[in-house]
């Protein structure tokens, strides 16, 4: 399969800019187009059915190749929530609505574990595939750092002592969730 041309499914800016970050020298010679379709109805129960929604979505609007992600952060004394809900969990599609909610939920609770959770999925011609990456930590008690976006300031990354949001972007794109995603995801794309 020659593949020089690939369409990223997200209408999410944040995302864009940190995909082709991440991508930079695996990318090669494969142009990465802005999807600018309408955006799928993600009703999938798992992060990996939501990335295939948006893929599928993608590839047959504009008859390219196409990845999306899906994302977000489970806490296990919410019983994994916000989880799949991550980018609407209160309701506004806010940032800070989202991190105010999640931390008000988490007010006296000892068990602070989350991981941070992507899948990254890859539609063309008769090809389906999605890889996984989670990136486990700790929710912190308030947020620190302005760097990121989401929950980055609230979530510490296993081994560390700083923020996802106190990382610098390269720092970040080295080893997130979305890094070990989409590296397994380029090495499958590669591989074909």
């Amino acid at each position: 399969m020659v593949l020089n041309r690939l369409v990223l499914a997200t209408h999410n800016v944040h995302k864009v800019e940190e995909l082709r970050r991440i991508l930079g020298p695996r990318l090669g010679d494969i142009e990465l187009i802005a999807y600018d379709g309408p955006e799928p109805i993600e009703d999938g129960e798992t992060f990996e059915a939501n990335a295939l929604i948006k893929a599928r979505a993608a590839f047959e609007y504009s008859g390219l190749p196409a990845i999306a992600d899906d994302s977000g952060i489970s806490v296990a004394a919410l019983g994994g929530a916000p989880g799949i809900h991550s980018a609407r969990y209160a309701g506004t599609r806010d940032d800070g609505d989202n991190l105010r909610l999640l931390l008000e939920r988490m007010t006296g609770v000892h068990d602070r574990a989350a991981d941070f959770t992507c899948a990254a999925a890859f539609v063309a011609i008769g090809i389906e595939h999605v890889e996984l990456g989670i990136w486990p930590g700790t929710l912190l008690r308030q947020a620190a750092g302005g760097g990121g976006f989401g929950y980055d300031p609230v979530f510490q990354p296993e081994g560390l002592a700083v923020s996802s949001a106190e990382l610098t972007a390269d720092e970040k794109n080295a080893i997130s969730h979305r890094a070990m995603a989409f590296g397994k995801l380029f090495a499958y794309i590669h591989a074909l």
